[in-house]
């Protein structure tokens, strides 16, 4: 049986899913100058391949079936299976629709289609509910699937085969290191040490598919040693929502990886307050150049309303200090729009992002996801009835103080406060020089004046609209 993987790049914006929001996937429409070249930089670096498809990969080529992957192409093909998302669901069923046409069997994976089924259901032979190894593993074996097929979790993450990346076209070719960005420009391959989230974030979706469950260090070691016989100095990307949750075990795995002397470089995504110096100390040395990490808010009575516990300011200025003394970039994510937030709680947070100062920030609007414990609270406040605008950029929802306007300008003024500073380049090339660093703070003085002036005429002109 020949099957395609199919994994559609979007039309429009920049798209990034699999395991992106939980798989619900974000778009990037750049709505500034600022933003415009975010948005570049993603296109090259954040378009990293599905490391959900590359797992079925491997349990149908074990099977013996020829395995294509497919970025839109309608070569020949048995089975079509394409990974879904909310934000781009329209292209990927008009995709399905035409593959069907020419007699290909169709079947949505991910987590869209597992939590909104009724999207796909009119474009698809099959529809795979919950992780979707189970049911491939079916299909590998010769069951024809059709309609909706419950697929249930792997309890035994060690039990699955590594994911299969020498299918053709899978990886981007060519790639080369950006001066202390952490990721190379080219992306990365991406690596699952556990799935799920232990947390109770409300408004997060990496916890309704299935529960927290981790990888035995062993079996992380021999995927990283493939991927370094497969790849020449590989940067991989930990996709867990939260990599240092048990520190022992990462200690572990940065001993191993040195011990093994693997040449390769990594980027994860925790909590700040699952590391401490000398843990970083130990990834560092493994070879980790990146860590991502949600701030949200500088309010900790928002974030306990919203399930999230807060961190102590202290150990978030702490660990990003550190990071920064030893040479490792960090993302710091932020959420406005919470019901508690207005103009100047807003304003707050992007006045602590850009004081903690961080490597990078990303901005987002907080966005009530289908089956997460906020949507049934917000449900009745939800007036977007197009699920490809809930990308985590729109507003969805009718705030108590702030009008969908409001929260665009303030999502927007954030990116260019942040990063339209000549502190921020001194923080990203590492300029530690007292006098440039005093001349820098005296720059940003100016520009954030500046900053203020065009603010008041836009908001100005959006009153006399």
């Amino acid at each position: 049986m020949r099957v395609a993987l199919v994994d559609l790049p979007a039309t429009h914006g920049v798209v990034s899913k699999d395991t992106v929001v939980g798989g619900y996937g974000s778009r990037l429409e750049p709505f500034s100058r600022v933003t415009r070249v975010i948005a570049m930089m993603k296109r090259r670096m954040h378009d990293t391949p599905s490391v959900h498809l590359a797992y079925l990969a491997a349990i149908l080529a074990k099977e013996g079936h020829e395995v294509v992957w497919s970025r839109g192409r309608l070569d020949g093909a048995d089975v079509a299976i394409v990974l879904s998302s909310l934000v781009d669901h329209k292209h990927e069923t008009a995709w399905a629709d035409e593959a069907r046409a020419r007699g290909i069997h169709v079947g949505f994976v991910g987590l869209t289609a597992s939590k909104l089924p009724e999207l796909f259901r009119d474009h698809a032979d099959f529809i795979v509910i919950g992780e979707p190894e189970a049911a491939i593993a079916r299909l590998a074996r010769g069951h024809t699937l059709e309609g909706d097929c419950q697929s249930e979790p792997i309890e035994d993450l060690d039990a699955l085969p590594f994911p299969q990346w020498d299918v053709p076209g899978l990886l981007r070719a060519g790639r080369w290191t950006v001066p202390f960005a952490g990721r190379p420009y080219g992306g990365g391959v991406p690596l699952l040490a556990s799935r799920g989230c232990p947390e109770f974030c409300t408004y997060c979706p990496h916890r309704i598919l299935a529960g927290h469950r981790m990888r035995a260090v062993d079996s992380i070691v021999e995927e990283l040693t493939y991927l370094s016989d497969r790849f020449d100095h590989p940067y991989v990307i930990f996709r867990d929502p939260l990599f240092t949750q048990d520190r022992d075990r990462v200690i572990a795995l940065a001993r191993a990886i040195r011990a093994k002397g693997l040449d390769l470089r990594f980027e994860c995504e925790t909590r700040l307050d699952r590391l401490d110096a000398g843990l970083l100390d130990e990834l560092h040395a493994a070879g980790l150049r990146a860590i991502s990490f949600g701030v949200e808010s500088v309010s900790p009575d928002v974030l306990r309303k919203v399930g999230r516990r807060p961190i102590p300011e202290a150990h978030q200025r702490a660990i990003i200090a550190h990071c920064r003394r030893i040479g490792i970039a960090t993302a710091a994510f932020y959420v406005f729009g919470f019901l508690q937030d207005d103009w100047q709680s807003i304003a707050a947070t992007i006045d602590y992002a850009i004081d903690l100062g961080s490597s990078a920030a990303q901005f987002k609007l907080l966005t009530p996801y289908p089956a997460t414990p906020l949507w049934k609270q917000m449900a009745p406040r939800v007036y977007e009835r197009d699920w490809e605008r809930f990308d985590g950029f729109t507003p969805t929802f009718d705030h108590p103080r702030l009008a969908p306007a409001d929260l665009r300008f303030l999502l927007g003024a954030a990116y260019t406060r942040f990063y339209m500073r000549p502190s921020w380049l001194a923080d990203w090339f590492r300029i530690n020089a007292t006098p440039v660093r005093s001349v820098a703070r005296r720059m940003d003085a100016r520009v954030s004046k500046r900053h203020a002036r065009q603010e008041v005429a836009m908001m100005a002109r959006a009153v006399t609209c």
